[in-house]
């Protein structure tokens, strides 16, 4: 068989989200549709033109040990976490050798948006305050954008290739695909992928916020992020991630693994079009969208569900919602479309990881997770946006999208098909 056609399924998940700790709680906040958005409390957020934001629902520093805690960046501490859980719910404990996965044949594609801003800026105010001495010497270890990747793959012992796609908001998704050729190109046999990001802090905030990106509205944090409603401004600011166990369907059949869909395809493309705005016209995305369903051998009326990209921007939401109509004609009006961010927030390199993870249990369960605050959905959308509490699948639904682009004009499409 081409190994192009070798077929590549999910058989772990892993998470740490603003709306739960762990995979499972995620899932049913999502369901419930519980929103991660709060009030920020640390002492900067006083003099911040934006003072809410969506951290992780339970802090790294109550899962992992001290010591190892204070030698990762909070982004790869939020890394580590959900490898460990999906490392486990894939059936596997330990190192690889010591399950019986051979070291050479597994890979670890983590990926980050910005990566370790807290060390980075942390350090920095040490040497401005305190001189050079004061300076971590596992500063550079900490700050670098692979050292979750890079702690992951040393945590599982992966020597088939340790790597870290950087492409802004498409970035988690970027490494799953990234873990799909890998295994379809014969480098791995297994291969843990996925994103995250820790960034809240004000440098970003304030970045953000100057550039009208993000919401100013803080008087209902839980009612502020709306992706495809009327009103929207802007989006909240999360922190989260979340990994997969990819494998070959081979290697998981031979193990005896739990399947939980198969990674049918991924579809990327540049827009070319400008650093932070989307192209207007959606021709970007329609690519994407394209040959992620040439990849997985899918046809558009095979799509029973779209997760969407969705940040909450009035720009953004109409352009993909363009894009989607353009790619799947009237048939849209029968796709239920749902976007996680109005519950999580975005978290930028790590949204792409967890919303794709959102899509895996989608078709896992058959069930689709309401997108929250959607009073007044703009007539512009033309969507049937999942609003009113969970929808369930038809019992044939084959396929399902996901949809994660960045800055810089990053877009990337995962297909999903039910095994």
């Amino acid at each position: 068989m081409p190994r192009s056609q070798v077929p590549v399924v999910v058989t772990g998940l892993g998470a740490s989200t603003p709306v739960g700790g762990d995979a499972a709680s995620t899932w049913d906040s999502l369901l419930a549709g519980r929103s991660g958005v709060r009030p920020l409390t640390e002492e900067w957020v006083a003099d911040s033109p934006v003072r809410i934001g969506a951290p992780v629902a339970v802090d790294p520093s109550e899962v992992l040990p001290r010591v190892q805690a204070r030698r990762l960046d909070r982004s790869a501490q939020i890394a580590l976490i959900a490898a460990r859980e999906a490392w486990a719910d894939s059936g596997l404990e330990g190192k690889a050798s010591e399950t019986g996965i051979d070291p050479d044949r597994l890979g670890v594609v983590c990926a980050s948006g910005i990566g370790g801003l807290h060390t980075l800026l942390g350090n920095y105010d040490q040497l401005l305050a305190h001189g050079s001495r004061k300076v971590s010497p596992l500063a550079i270890p900490m700050l670098m954008p692979n050292s979750p990747a890079a702690n992951v793959g040393l945590e599982l012992q992966a020597r088939a290739g340790v790597h870290t796609p950087v492409s802004a908001c498409s970035s988690g998704s970027e490494a799953i695909a990234y873990g799909l050729d890998m295994i379809r190109s014969g480098r791995a046999d297994i291969v843990v992928a996925g994103g995250t990001e820790a960034v809240i802090h004000p440098l970003p905030i304030a970045a953000f916020a100057n550039m009208m990106a993000l919401s100013k509205r803080d008087d209902d944090p839980t009612a502020v992020s709306r992706p495809f409603d009327k009103d929207r401004d802007g989006f909240v600011l999360g922190e989260g991630g979340a990994l997969f166990v990819l494998e070959s369907a081979e290697h998981a059949e031979a193990r005896g693994a739990r399947v939980y869909v198969e990674l049918a395809g991924a579809g990327m493309s540049s827009d070319a079009h400008h650093i932070a705005q989307p192209e207007p016209d959606g021709i970007g995305v329609m690519a994407a969208t394209r040959k992620a369903l040439d990849d997985g051998g899918l046809q558009p009326n095979d799509v029973a569900h779209i997760n969407c990209h969705a940040t909450s921007t009035p720009v953004g939401d109409a352009a993909e919602a363009l894009a989607l109509r353009k790619v799947f004609g009237d048939a849209i009006s029968g796709i239920p479309v749902t976007a996680p961010k109005s519950m999580i927030g975005h978290l930028l390199g790590g949204a792409g990881a967890v919303e794709a993870m959102a899509t895996v249990l989608t078709l896992h369960h058959g069930l689709v997770p309401p997108t929250i605050n959607l009073d007044h959905l703009d007539e512009q959308i033309g969507l049937d946006v999942v609003h009113d509490g969970p929808r369930k699948l038809g019992n044939g639904s084959i396929a399902a999208l996901n949809n994660a682009f960045g800055f810089g004009g990053h877009n990337v499409v995962l297909a999903f098909r039910r095994p």
